[in-house]
């Protein structure tokens, strides 16, 4: 309902503003044949992450409103999309306008239903199809512009730094290229590595701050930075408390998650399983404090004067060039590279267009290229991965898949085990990539099911995953082989000697480390999975204080940096719920050190 309102309200004041400017948009847009029936009418398309389901008015052949009733696309991303290409269709009383960058696929799949809509309303292929002559106007910026401090990016590490500055008592302006905020955390399955949390003190768990560093040194192959990995597990657990306390980020009471390469489950979860809740307060606590949010602001260029970082030039949306004044420092927190296939292959020729990759669109490496353009260090650039478990068909992270950290097991086509699947991400990407179509299947029963709930916790992405025929649910274990193609002999077998080996009667060839429950009973659930680009290891070398390093091994004066835009954290492979745990960290030190 949120969404539905905040969408019809800005809307309102677009048409409004198209009005003023362009003169009345339905006299002026082509009005179909009265054959068309009017009233309220839904459609149904496909988006991103699955069905986009909306409703139409039409009134005198005119569409006078669209609203989207449901959509499983991420939040916060996909409400860009919704706005704006609601707001042209009806603006131009015609679905033939333009995608909104960042978010194709949502708008893609938006005006599919929409057009679904219409045909129940009578309306053929040709009507409602004029060309777009009513853009939707983009806000004018002054040229130049003052703030304390400048951020580039607005996802976990920008909006963290954000917060931390802005109680500081600085003025901030945090700019960001997509049309939405979030970043790469807002897509996460919002977990954090915090040791001593609330959650291991529930149920038990022995951790330390030191067997969490040991265990991320080692994840990374002892390649990492040892002074910043001790940073990271020193102030992980203050930043969950910062999170839940203080800005009010919920978490599954009931989900504590051990992700691959770590000794002790460790992860806690935020609310829903991603990192929505997470980006939302850290933008309202930002906005609070009265921080500046710019969206489709793309920075281009850092501005040097007698060697010290004083702000960047910038695009918006509309073309104008605009230059930001930093005062105290410009903090970089743009994210890695996984969406740049060219600047990929520049690094690990390996990741080629095969490959599709689990990052938002903005993900692209803008922030290390204009870094480097001041002589900035890079480390660690060819340390690229992969995570293991998303959809073939959209490259995206499946989690519905995190069913593996409850006990699911990987085989492949031939119905056989072949790796741990708590390994580390990089280890079991790899052996799914040595399997028959570079694809494996992960299994699990209710016993697992009951556990932590994937398939209701993520409702629409089971749905779509089962449409897609990527997944299968079934009474039987040889129904569930059968209908994926699997060999149900082998699998029955090797379901027979897991189940053993949960019972403690046999040893298996393969280990398994982890949560083990049997699977038994059914339902039973077969999906397949492939690996895609998940994280850049590499990027700009700071140091400590979130400071960045030039080439000279000396600091860049009034530059730093915080969150994937940066290397030498995670080694050579970045442990799973790593990630967010950075960006906080980091982000919370970039924040507070630019300022003194």
């Amino acid at each position: 309902m949120k969404r539905i309102l905040s969408v019809l309200l800005i809307l309102m004041m677009i048409m409004t503003l198209a009005g003023c400017s362009q003169g009345s948009t339905v006299e002026e847009a082509k009005t179909v044949e009265s054959a068309i029936q009017e009233g309220t009418f839904t459609g149904n398309g496909e988006g991103k992450n699955g069905d986009i389901e909306v409703e139409v008015t039409i009134a005198g052949g005119v569409i006078t409103e669209a609203k989207v009733l449901s959509s499983g696309d991420t939040e916060g991303i996909s409400d860009a999309a919704i706005t704006q290409v609601i707001a042209a269709v009806v603006a131009n009383n015609s679905t033939n306008v333009e995608a909104v960058s960042g978010a194709s696929l949502t708008s893609y799949g938006l005006l599919e239903a929409i057009r679904d809509a219409l045909s129940k309303a009578g309306a053929t292929e040709a009507d409602f199809t004029t060309d777009m002559v009513i853009a939707l106007e983009k806000a004018t910026e002054e040229a130049d512009q003052t703030y304390d401090v400048v951020i580039v990016g607005a996802g976990g590490a920008g909006l963290a730094a954000a917060v931390e500055a802005s109680e500081a008592g600085a003025n901030v302006v945090v700019i960001e290229k997509m049309p939405f905020i979030g970043g790469n955390t807002m897509v996460s399955g919002g977990g954090l590595n915090v040791p001593g949390s609330w959650a291991q003190t529930a149920v038990g768990v022995d951790d330390s701050i030191e067997l969490y560093f040991e265990d991320t040194m080692k994840g990374g192959d002892n390649l990492a930075n040892p002074s910043l990995v001790h940073i990271l597990a020193d102030n992980a657990l203050n930043a969950a408390v910062w999170l839940k306390d203080d800005l009010g980020v919920g978490f599954m009471e009931d989900r504590l998650q051990q992700f691959g390469g770590h000794s002790v489950a460790r992860a806690i979860i935020a609310t829903g399983n991603h990192g929505t809740d997470l980006i939302e307060k850290l933008a309202a606590r930002a906005q609070e404090n009265g921080v500046t949010i710019k969206t489709e602001v793309k920075a281009n260029e850092l501005l040097i004067e007698d060697g010290r970082v004083v702000g960047i030039v910038a695009e918006a949306a509309n073309g104008e060039a605009i230059t930001f004044h930093a005062a105290k420092g410009v903090i970089m927190a743009t994210g890695g590279f996984g969406s740049n296939m060219e600047m990929r292959m520049q690094y690990n020729p390996e990741l080629d267009d095969r490959y599709m990759t689990t990052d938002q669109p903005g993900t692209t490496g803008d922030g290390i290229v204009m870094a480097q353009a001041v002589n900035a260090e890079l480390i660690g650039m060819e340390y690229i991965q992969t995570y293991p478990m998303c959809n073939p068909v959209t490259g995206i992270i499946s989690y519905v898949a995190n069913t593996r950290f409850d006990g699911g097991i990987l085989v492949n086509v031939e119905g056989e085990r072949f790796v741990n699947e708590m390994d580390r991400r990089d280890v079991v990407s790899r052996g799914i990539l040595a399997q028959t179509s570079a694809s494996a299947y992960l299994l699990w029963g209710q016993e697992i099911e009951t556990k932590g709930h994937m398939t209701e916790v993520h409702a629409q992405e089971f749905a779509t995953l089962k449409d897609q025929g990527l997944l299968v649910e079934a009474a039987t274990l040889e129904e569930a082989a059968d209908a994926m193609g699997v060999n149900v002999e082998a699998l029955t077998a090797t379901v027979a000697d897991y189940n053993q080996f949960v019972a403690g009667q046999v040893e298996l060839e393969i280990a398994k480390k982890g949560a083990l429950r049997p699977i038994a009973e059914g339902p039973f659930y077969l999906q397949r999975v492939v690996p895609s680009v998940h994280h850049t290891m590499g990027g700009l070398m700071i140091n400590e204080e979130a400071q960045v390093i030039n080439q000279d091994g000396e600091i860049v004066e009034g530059l730093f940096a915080a969150g994937e835009v940066t290397g030498g954290i995670h080694g050579s492979n970045r442990l799973g719920g790593n990630a967010v745990t950075d960006v906080i960290v980091f982000g919370r030190i970039a924040g507070r050190n630019v300022v003194k």
